[in-house]
């Protein structure tokens, strides 16, 4: 665990925190059934409302972050927490009507959240350490959801899909409580009280057009989350067509987080001083190649390796495409960056479904091809933005990729909020 030892022990508690909330926040598996089922919603009034909620989501994945550098990252948390957790509580007693408000609510909250996390985590750590420090925070993360998505179900079976979001909520509630304690109220630099967060004149576009290869990353990212995310929409609908039952599907899942919590920190450890840009452009080749392999025809062999495949490409390039993102960033403006990585990253929520259903009505044999094609695309744009020679890469990458921060000087900035 060499490595690891410049991840300050701040994020290791504040990573303890996402794990107990990640173990109970499970309701958006189960929120469809949830709505068609027990609420009596018709397929349409359901997706509608799960659709709305997605939005919202992204929506707070993208203006989390502003909010932090406006007004503290620890402060925005404790706030969208808070909210977020009294609007999963009251979810099972509003009326349908208001169902259409509040869901939104919940996931915008659940989305400034997620921004706000991922820019304390960035604001603590020490250039250098953040590819460890993302990796101790996404595979506890992880953790708790493989443990707590079979748990939710017997819940749900056992006793009443309700208790589910009086149970996240609850968990939501802790983290706010959990982050209070664990996270330095102070923060080393105040937020930036200008209105423009001192980004200056031409703003967040000026720093980012500096930063081409920023730019390339944040583009493929969001062309590469349409097509990853459709083992959660499109994938289950093709195995059912193909006789893998709900079951073969939970089981595919299960190899998604076990090889997470096996591989995630170690690859984290071992790669750490290589390049990020070609580590993210070979994940993202991966997932394209997970695809791919579904082009041989899909049955339990090929569903099997399509999702090893898909895992390790996940765990080399979300990782390290968060650290990346934070590492470039410049330091009034973390959370600015972080936002826009995590809104791209979870733009699948909303696109990926009705692409991806739309083309596998209409053409389904053109579907794993076209999916093998973007992700791989996606992929050979990042290598080529961090090609060796005349590379559009960022400020920090070439020093990221070879020295740890203990070797470079760095210390940990305090928190922010």
């Amino acid at each position: 665990m060499q490595g690891f030892k410049d991840v300050p022990r701040t994020v290791w508690l504040l990573a303890a925190g996402v794990f107990v909330n990640a173990v109970v926040s499970c309701t958006f598996v189960f929120v469809f059934v949830w709505l068609t089922g027990p609420r009596g919603l018709g397929a349409a009034q359901a997706g509608l409302a799960v659709g709305i909620g997605g939005v919202g989501l992204v929506a707070g994945n993208f203006t989390g972050g502003w909010y932090g550098d406006r007004f503290g990252h620890r402060r925005v948390l404790l706030a969208a927490s808070t909210l977020g957790g009294v609007v999963l509580m009251a979810l099972p007693a509003l009326s349908t009507a208001l169902l259409y408000g509040a869901l939104p609510a919940a996931q915008y909250a659940a989305g400034v959240v997620r921004a706000a996390n991922s820019a304390l985590v960035a604001v603590t750590v020490p250039d250098g350490s953040r590819r460890q420090a993302f990796a101790v925070t996404r595979c506890l993360s992880n953790g708790g959801f493989t443990l707590g998505t079979p748990l939710g179900a017997l819940v749900a079976t056992g006793f009443s899909y309700d208790w589910l979001f009086v149970a996240e909520g609850l968990g939501t509630l802790f983290l706010a409580l959990w982050t209070a304690r664990v996270v330095p109220p102070r923060a080393a630099t105040a937020p930036s009280a200008a209105p423009d967060g001192g980004l200056g004149r031409g703003g967040l576009w000026r720093e980012l057009r500096a930063r081409p290869a920023v730019l390339v990353l944040l583009g493929a990212i969001a062309v590469a989350d349409i097509v990853y995310r459709q083992h959660y929409t499109t994938f289950p609908v093709s195995l059912a067509e193909h006789g893998l039952d709900t079951r073969a599907y939970g089981f595919l899942i299960a190899i998604n987080g076990g090889v997470i919590l096996l591989l995630e920190i170690p690859a984290a450890l071992a790669l750490r001083r290589r390049s990020p840009l070609h580590l993210v452009g070979t994940g993202l080749v991966l997932v394209g190649g997970g695809y791919a392999v579904l082009m041989l025809g899909v049955g339990a062999a090929s569903a099997v390796a399509m999702m090893v495949l898909l895992t390790l490409g996940e765990i080399l390039y979300k990782t390290t495409a968060t650290a990346y993102v934070a590492d470039e960033s410049p330091e009034h403006a973390v959370g600015r960056f972080q936002s826009l990585y995590a809104g791209v990253s979870v733009s699948g929520v909303v696109l990926a479904g009705p692409l991806g259903g739309a083309l596998y009505v209409t053409a389904p044999g053109l579907l794993w091809p076209l999916c093998a094609v973007l992700a791989a695309g996606a992929g050979g744009a990042v290598l080529w933005a961090g090609r060796p020679a005349g590379r559009p890469a960022g400020r920090h990458e070439g020093r990221h990729a070879v020295r740890p921060a203990h070797e470079t000087g760095s210390h940990p900035r305090a928190v922010a909020g």
